[in-house]
């Protein structure tokens, strides 16, 4: 992109006004060592033949250039006038009060000569080459018009010793010499000024280059939608992407400085594997590890490792990219499980047929044989177990059915709370509730609804009712909270006192026919999560040996509805010690 005049002068504008403050604070020191020196100078001369100081003219000078110095502040301070054009006004005038000065002194000899010197110099920082040489123009015409008429004695009164002794071809030589000289710092504080100009331009443009490039390089991190790490030699992070934050829940403040483990373990060799590949040429190695976010959730990350080099080459740092592979083997389990549901789905009829046939005719056959037996005999109590384990196994084949074959869910719009409470209600009054169990809800006082079948929810909830009192044979309590999640969504906890799970029970957790702790078929919660699934929903698990267990229940609320949302999936966690 091309760099105007006009962008270069707006950005200068704020240093040119800076600068003129210490080009008045500069002048008022001037002025006053001009008003100690008038004192001075009053009662002792420089010694040279002819000259004498005027003290009332250097004082009335020196408090006129104290004056103008408070003007200069308050137009800085509150006047609408450009900076550049109030630079000018003050150069022009600093010209005219050198040339009161020179004329009050009185010869070609005067010491304030020196000052028009500086006046240039200082025309060529604030107005540039132009200005150098305009001011140059003008103390040479000014110093011509004062020094001349002086030394000619064309004015009565004025030093008329001092101008007899000075030749006309001296005095004439000596104002040429130092209009020469006021031309020549003209030129050359032009000159600088022109290097000063471009050297300005140059970084400038430099400037704002790197600031696009910066941005441009912010934008690019900030879009990318993996997470990126960047890390020294040792492991510490240094810095880390938006995405990264979002993934892994901690703020990169937080994460600054921390050692990679924190978010993907000890990678140590994964990271000399990658740096071995990149050096051989052969392609990065991805790799895969869990992470325990800020939030105590564990996801599962596929990432990267690659040498973070400097301009001359050297490896400095690395360069970590992960993104979050939860949901993606997630899908995978939910495929094959798909697949085992469907094999399953294929012999379901005809087990059941098999199996509920002979069934039925072995439980009418039992109970005709009991019916002429005697109630106290040993073959009474025979077939009594005989006819609880028939409808043991009818029960088996029944939640089989249910989980290879489930009923298509009926959506409507229905208050989540009335289900729950409705099945805590029931659970108060079953058997299995002991006095040492204690039973607790938590619940909004505002309605929350969803889109759900309200049969499947109710079993849903009584199977992890059930399921938490079975983990806590000895008493305990538990506890059912509802409440709203981001998105619409809204969120059921179960929480439990009981054995808690090892991580291994948590990953079976949901597979059918998986060893219980409670005694069960191990259907149950296999139907809690496919029922879950239909209705769009997510289940997680969170459990540790001995401390207890929390099943939260993840629905899409009201706004949302469960054909928008089949492709959510449950994430399992496990809370070790």
């Amino acid at each position: 992109m091309k760099i105007s005049d006009r962008d270069i002068k707006k950005s200068a504008t704020p240093a040119l006004g800076h600068g003129l403050q210490w080009l008045v604070a500069g002048r008022l020191v001037g002025a006053a060592v001009l008003l100690a020196a008038s004192v001075v100078w009053a009662r002792e001369s420089f010694g040279v033949v002819g000259y004498v100081l005027p003290p009332r003219s250097t004082v009335s000078i020196g408090i006129t250039a104290l004056l103008l110095s408070l003007v200069y502040v308050v137009a800085l301070q509150f006047s609408a006038a450009p900076v550049r054009l109030q630079a000018k006004v003050q150069i022009a005038l600093d010209v005219l009060m050198i040339t009161w000065l020179v004329w009050a002194t009185g010869d070609l000899y005067s010491p304030y000569t020196a000052l028009y010197i500086v006046v240039i110099s200082v025309a060529s920082i604030f107005l540039g080459a132009s200005g150098a040489l305009l001011t140059s123009v003008g103390c040479a015409f000014c110093y011509t018009a004062v020094m001349l008429p002086i030394t000619m004695n064309w004015l009565p009164g004025r030093n008329g010793d001092a101008a007899a002794s000075v030749s006309l071809a001296q005095a004439v030589g000596t104002i040429g010499f130092n209009d020469v000289g006021f031309f020549i710092v003209g030129l050359l504080a032009a000159r600088l000024a022109q290097r000063q100009s471009r050297s300005d331009v140059q970084l400038f443009e430099a400037t704002h280059a790197l600031a696009d490039l910066r941005a441009l390089h912010e934008r690019i991190i900030e879009s990318i939608r993996s997470g990126l790490v960047t890390t020294d030699l040792q492991g510490r992070i240094y810095s880390c992407n938006p995405a990264a934050e979002e993934i892994t829940g901690y703020d990169c403040e937080n994460l600054r400085g921390q050692h990679i483990s924190i978010l993907l373990g000890d990678i140590t060799r994964r990271i000399d594997e990658s740096l071995r590949a990149i050096a051989g040429g052969h392609a990065n190695p991805r790799f895969e590890a869990d992470c325990l976010t800020a939030d105590g959730l564990r996801l599962r990350l596929g990432y990267s490792v690659s040498p973070l080099f400097t301009e001359g080459g050297e490896t400095t740092g690395l360069i970590i990219t992960f993104q979050d592979l939860t949901e993606v083997r997630a899908l995978e389990v939910t495929s094959r499980r798909q697949e085992k549901l469907a094999a399953l789905g294929r012999v379901t009829a005809g087990i059941a047929h098999e199996i509920r046939n002979p069934l039925a005719a072995m439980r009418g056959s039992i109970q005709v044989l009991r019916a002429g037996v005697s109630a106290e005999s040993a073959e009474t109590e025979l077939m009594d177990i005989v006819l609880r384990e028939s409808d043991r196994l009818n029960r088996i084949i029944t939640d089989f059915l249910t989980y290879a074959r489930p009923r298509p869910v009926s959506l409507a719009e229905v208050d989540v709370r009335e289900p729950l409470h409705e099945t805590f209600t029931l659970l108060r009054h079953s058997p299995e509730i002991r006095d040492s169990h204690t039973i607790e809800e938590d619940l909004p006082d505002e309605p929350i609804t969803a889109m759900i079948d309200t049969a499947s929810i109710k079993q849903v909830f009584w199977n992890l009712a059930r399921n938490a009192l079975h983990a806590m044979p000895e008493g305990g309590r538990l506890r059912a909270e509802m409440k709203r999640a981001p998105h619409g969504r809204l969120r059921i906890f179960f929480t439990d006192t009981g054995c808690g799970m090892t991580p291994e029970q948590v990953e079976r957790l949901f597979e059918p026919f998986s060893s219980s702790t409670t005694g069960g078929t191990g259907l149950g919660l296999s139907i809690v999560y496919q029922i879950v699934r239909d209705h769009g929903g997510t289940i997680n698990v969170r459990s540790r040996e001995g401390h207890g267990t929390t099943i939260t229940v993840e629905l899409p609320g009201s706004s949302t509805t469960a054909k928008e949302e089949q492709h959510s999936v449950e994430t399992v966690e496990s809370f070790l010690a």
